[in-house]
């Protein structure tokens, strides 16, 4: 299974991250507009992420929630016919959560920098350094964390957990009975 190493933080100044990266890359600022469909799963997670009525790609990936780089063990099939492969795996398993997000990708040797701007959470940057057969945790580990100091991003905006999850999380936030409560009326 492929693998990659990533880290994710919180985007105070999308546009001196954006300049940064720009700097660094050798590919820059292509904008994706993508949507996530979460699908529940047994284990690891599964997305349906679409580009287009007809262009998206099935996703399974294993992750750890941490801070810090972590590892990702992943799989991809790409599809022509998303809008379908979503029904049908929608009545089979359930849809959890959608993500939708205009990301803009920067490429720097063998990582994929993307600055994501996520509807309802704001802006993010993820780096995925892609593991060449061989090579081991550490060694991305070492080329993202090299990465992310070049770029500026502290360890205080690292995120833990994947954008699902603050999505989930804000929603539960938004119905509690502390955010009724505090609600204008």
């Amino acid at each position: 299974m492929p693998s990659n190493v990533e880290i994710k933080a919180k985007v105070m100044d999308p546009e001196r991250l954006r300049s940064e990266a720009t700097r660094i890359s050798t590919v820059s600022g292509r904008i994706l507009n993508q949507e996530d469909i979460f699908f529940r799963s047994g284990r690891g997670r599964l997305k349906l992420r679409i580009f287009s009525d007809d262009s998206g790609e099935l996703i399974y990936y294993e992750r750890p929630d941490t801070g810090k780089a972590k590892k990702s063990d992943y799989q991809i099939h790409r599809t022509a016919r998303p809008r379908e492969l979503r029904r049908v795996l929608a009545d089979a398993l359930g849809e959890t959560v959608t993500v939708k997000k205009k990301r803009e990708l920067f490429i720097t040797g063998q990582t994929r920098i993307h600055l994501d701007e996520v509807e309802g959470l704001g802006a993010y940057m993820e780096l995925e350094v892609v593991l060449e057969p061989g090579q081991t945790f550490e060694e991305g580990s070492r080329i993202a964390d090299d990465l992310m100091r070049e770029l500026g991003v502290k360890e205080s905006e690292l995120v833990p957990c994947a954008y699902c999850d603050l999505i989930m999380m804000k929603a539960e936030q938004d119905s509690s009975p502390e955010a009724a409560e505090s609600a204008p009326r």
